[in-house]
């Protein structure tokens, strides 16, 4: 997942084709403001929250990452990958969501015959479903990792 060669990999791929997943136990559970949608959670607009998921979602998109993720469960972050077909992926979640979600990612490029995208694990410090930490040092700098242009902090 993180080894070497793997990360390198990631570096070389284009913001552009690379998308970040964010396990939604991550947001501030009593004052999110984001909504739940078929999609993951959706952040307003205009969210004045202080979060490591704005955070985060803010420094890929600044980047050009392809899209992002707020995904409730591992199902929907696998539909995400399906749905934009990545060449690298940042995935911060708990481990066991992680391992699966790799295992998933490489099924799928196993059943399509091609290279799995690349992906950076970013676990999370502290687990447990509801309010959730993580590392936002180690998942910005995995965000911007190859990128040239100063990552948005």
């Amino acid at each position: 997942m993180n080894e070497p060669e793997e990360r390198e990999r990631f570096a070389a791929t284009s913001p552009g084709d690379r998308i970040l997943l964010l396990s939604h136990c991550m947001r501030p559970s009593a004052t999110c403001p984001g909504k739940f949608s078929k999609r993951g959670l959706v952040c307003p607009e205009d969210c004045q929250e202080d979060c490591a998921v704005g955070r985060l979602s803010r420094a890929a998109v600044s980047l050009g990452y392809k899209g992002v993720c707020v995904a409730a469960g591992g199902a929907m972050a696998v539909r995400f990958v399906v749905e934009h077909d990545p060449k690298a992926i940042v995935a911060v979640a708990c481990a066991r969501e992680l391992g699966e979600g790799v295992d998933a990612v490489g099924a799928l490029a196993r059943d399509h015959q091609r290279e799995a995208p690349a992906i950076v694990v970013v676990p999370l410090k502290r687990d447990g479903c509801v309010d959730t930490e993580v590392d936002e040092t180690m998942a910005l700098d995995a965000i911007a990792a190859g990128c040239e242009a100063p990552v948005v902090r």
